[in-house]
């Protein structure tokens, strides 16, 4: 794959390093190869935050699919990104409107969160076909399984070009969200590592943490932090146990 664009003195987080690299694949990729990317992982890792770093960054079209949503609302919402603010027609219409609007500039990723529902609703091939009738990079995103659930529809699991697993968060990538969310503290490299295997890396629950890590300091007058000197609560998602 090609070296992302990704600006480094942001030290942007590894799983919105591996998006960038994905989306510069996908555009640079040969003009007859399929235009399907996954971007697939656990809850938790940071796949929608990176998402809407490479949409700023590539300018793309993102949305993020619900549970409930019909293939009218999906279409409609699709649109909606696209421009339109006042959706109307038959699905039919909307489809081509869509497709008329994405080959517009096929440069612009589509970028689709939570699909694992457009696979449950049976939509997925909507996916399929804008990539085929446009050429734009289509990126679905999804959670762990969401490879071996689309291996059961060949004719789209055949139009996937690259498949790319996201990672937990590492020590590096825990510096950086300190940074960002503990800009007045210095915590300590073996705190970070603690709090790293407590939440198991997953992104959310390191942001969740770091979080009350403030909240901690502030209330102890404190401006450093280590392993033994923090006393707050770590989010590792157990499930809370009656003590009496």
């Amino acid at each position: 794959m090609p070296t992302a664009n990704v600006n480094r003195s942001t030290a942007p987080l590894k799983n919105v390093v591996n998006m960038m690299v994905l989306i510069d694949a996908m555009r640079s990729r040969d003009q007859h190869s399929s235009s399907l990317a996954l971007f697939s992982g656990p809850s938790g890792y940071g796949k929608s935050f990176a998402a809407r770093y490479a949409q700023n960054a590539t300018q793309g079209i993102y949305v993020e699919v619900k549970f409930g949503w019909t293939r009218k609302i999906f279409l409609s919402s699709l649109l909606i990104e696209l421009g339109e603010t006042s959706p109307r027609g038959t699905c039919g219409d909307m489809y081509l409107e869509i497709v008329k609007r994405l080959g517009g500039d096929p440069t612009r990723p589509l970028i689709i969160d939570e699909a694992d529902y457009l696979l449950a609703k049976g939509l997925v091939e909507y996916a399929r076909d804008f990539g085929d009738s446009t050429g734009v990079p289509v990126i679905l995103i999804g959670e762990e399984k969401l490879p071996s659930k689309l291996k059961a529809i060949e004719k789209v699991d055949n139009r996937v070009l690259e498949r790319v697993l996201a990672v937990p968060c590492d020590l590096d990538d825990a510096k950086t969200l300190a940074r960002l969310l503990c800009p007045k503290l210095n915590l300590a490299d073996d705190l970070l590592a603690h709090l790293l295997e407590k939440t198991k890396g997953r992104t959310q629950r390191l942001v969740n943490t770091l979080n009350d890590v403030r909240k901690f300091a502030r209330r102890a007058g404190v401006e450093q932090l280590d392993v033994e000197s923090y006393h707050g609560p770590i989010d590792t998602a157990a499930v809370p146990m009656r003590t009496a």
